[in-house]
């Protein structure tokens, strides 16, 4: 079956998979089935091959949000980025990567993967890749499409190097500068939202200029916010409904959940005048270990409780650990950061809201598969 392959070309099998993500257009829908494939196939073989600890940027669950608007994957092993572009095209005379992955400071990789697609036939063929800093030295910038391709005559063929390259050279170079991206105000986004929110636009990345695209869809919360949109998808982020209903389904899926917890009323001594409280909590891994953030509601009105915990029995918070809200376009406020200075048990923030507000959360050091939240109160 692969009598007409290049030696050099990587040939991987595609593991059984199903389609159970939502899109809102057949488009997009065939973009999501088609990187769905390419992930399968080698993301297995990065972790047999490479490093076992490599993984979906910046989680699986975030991966719809990503294919409804563009091309592509990240996996990332350690400090280093893979983005994997897939194709069905037989030609392999270029690679055309997606602007969002080279000009969105953190959405940029270092090695960028060229990979055909066979569905039918059952298997991909990775016939290359190319380093970030290549792509933006070498590369031709295709204005109609937002798209870097480059030539295949500068791709490597044999991925063999690559492997080659990250065992004995893994601190050289591979990133060029980025210029960072305007900051969007908030109701610009919004409205960007509700605009581009419409299925009537096939290709919500080409219908506004780069820098409000690149800008809006770089916020992880204004991302999920529409791609939700455009599915018609009612708030999932709302706090107040996560008290009173539960939590969402897409913030279960990342790890939110919620807890009774069994609070004495001042001066009461009876079982009867023992009142619940409702704290919401997100378990995250930092740094190897795992951590819960807690927030509960006071006993005053609007007034929030941002809490990190260790989870491990007796363990504690490390020196240097940062607890950070921002507003929903990302301004910090008075108050609104808890450092660790030193060891210690937990460290909390509280903020007082008005309806209809949203907050974004951040830690330091990054959690593992962080990916921004727009929480609404």
């Amino acid at each position: 079956m692969f009598t007409f392959a290049n030696p050099t070309d990587l040939i991987l099998e595609i593991p059984p998979t199903t389609q159970n993500q939502a899109f809102s257009h057949p488009h997009s829908r065939y973009q999501g089935y088609i990187n769905q494939l390419c992930l399968g196939a080698v993301l297995r073989w990065l972790q047999e091959e490479l490093t076992p600890q490599a993984k979906v940027w910046p989680n699986t669950t975030a991966l719809p949000s990503f294919w409804e608007f563009v091309n592509g994957t990240a996996v990332t092993a350690g400090a280093i980025r893979f983005i994997l572009v897939p194709s069905e095209a037989i030609d392999d005379s270029e690679l055309r990567v997606p602007q969002e992955w080279v000009d969105i400071p953190t959405w940029a990789g270092d090695y960028y993967l060229a990979v055909q697609v066979e569905p039918e036939e059952g298997y991909v063929r990775v016939w290359g890749y190319c380093t970030h800093a290549q792509l933006k030295a070498q590369g031709s910038y295709d204005l109609g499409d937002r798209t870097y391709s480059l030539d295949a005559s500068d791709i490597i063929k044999d991925i063999n190097v690559l492997t080659v390259a990250l065992q004995l050279c893994p601190e050289e170079p591979t990133r060029s500068i980025i210029e960072e991206l305007p900051a969007l105000a908030l109701p610009q986004a919004q409205n960007l939202i509700t605009r581009l929110g419409t299925r009537e636009i096939i290709t919500p990345r080409l219908a506004i200029p780069w820098t409000l695209w690149g800008s809006l869809i770089a916020h992880g919360g204004w991302r999920q916010s529409l791609y939700q949109t455009r599915l018609g998808i009612p708030e999932q982020w709302s706090i107040l409904q996560w008290l009173q209903s539960g939590v969402s389904q897409v913030a279960e899926a990342v790890g939110w959940g919620s807890l009774d917890l069994q609070l004495s009323a001042a001066g009461a001594r009876s079982v009867e005048a023992r009142q619940p409280q409702q704290t919401l909590f997100r378990q995250l891994a930092i740094a190897g270990q795992l951590y819960e953030l807690l927030i509960t509601p006071q006993d005053e009105a609007a007034i929030w409780r941002f809490e990190l915990r260790n989870l491990t029995p007796g363990g504690s918070i490390p020196g240097g650990f940062k607890l950070r809200l921002l507003t929903e376009d990302l301004q910090p406020f008075p108050d609104n950061e808890a450092i660790a200075t030193t060891t210690v048990e937990a460290i909390f923030i509280e903020v007082a809201l008005e309806p209809g507000e949203g907050l974004v959360w951040e830690i330091e050091p990054l959690p593992e598969n962080y990916d921004r939240e727009i929480l609404k109160f």
